[in-house]
């Protein structure tokens, strides 16, 4: 149907750019809700076993902002979204700070199911669980990708370099041309009051350096 209207107007030369346009946002539509039920139904590793929910993310879909936590907590997994206890309402504080909802970011973790005890995610979930992490991003296409603290940059950016050394530095996710940074997470930021002075560095410093914000 849309190759033929496309055959038309072409011969009628009028431009048909929008309806590429239109096609590929279904698609990516189509390809966001099929990737969340295939990641209900995963069964590549042994988080799958004790998970109440699956927690695949939440937010706008095509976000210029792309958070990345470490793994779904206890509340998480029994609601089955991301960031929703002490840890993500301080991140909802930090984002309305900079006139930004949790509607206008995307918010996932790099493991879909919550690890027995709040554990961290080892090497072979977290490689179980990279296939829903790289399409998400495909598909989101964000501007920047920030990552919340030391785990999830030790687990995506491959480093054991310390946070003093990943804040503040534009790093790259895999082999894309997304920008990445490191911020401090919300739990440890809770634990040390003194150091949510430094989350409004991380925040100049993206500002000076990403067009978004």
């Amino acid at each position: 149907m849309i190759s033929r209207k496309k055959e038309l107007l072409t011969l009628m030369n009028i431009d048909t750019s929008w309806l590429k346009t239109k096609n590929n946002t279904n698609y990516d539509l189509q390809s966001f809700s099929q990737l969340q039920l295939e990641a209900n139904n995963c069964q590549k590793c042994q988080l799958a076993n004790g998970r109440n929910n699956v927690v695949f993310g939440e937010g706008n879909e095509k976000a210029d902002i792309l958070i990345i936590g470490e793994a779904p907590g206890k509340e998480e997994d029994l609601i089955g979204e991301p960031f929703i206890g002490r840890a993500g309402k301080l991140l909802t504080e930090i984002l309305f700070s900079i006139n930004l909802s949790r509607n206008d970011v995307y918010i996932t973790n790099t493991v879909k199911c919550r690890p027995p005890e709040n554990r961290n995610p080892n090497s072979t979930e977290i490689s179980s669980c990279a296939h829903f992490l790289d399409k998400q991003i495909s598909l989101i296409s964000p501007k920047v990708i920030i990552l919340l603290g030391k785990i999830a940059a030790e687990r995506i950016l491959n480093t054991s370099e310390p946070m003093a050394k990943l804040r503040s530095n534009i790093h790259y996710y895999k082999e894309t041309n997304i920008p990445t940074l490191v911020f401090y997470h919300p739990a440890y930021l809770l634990r040390s009051p003194s150091e949510k002075k430094k989350v409004w560095d991380d925040i100049l410093f993206m500002r000076e350096n990403i067009n978004v914000c």
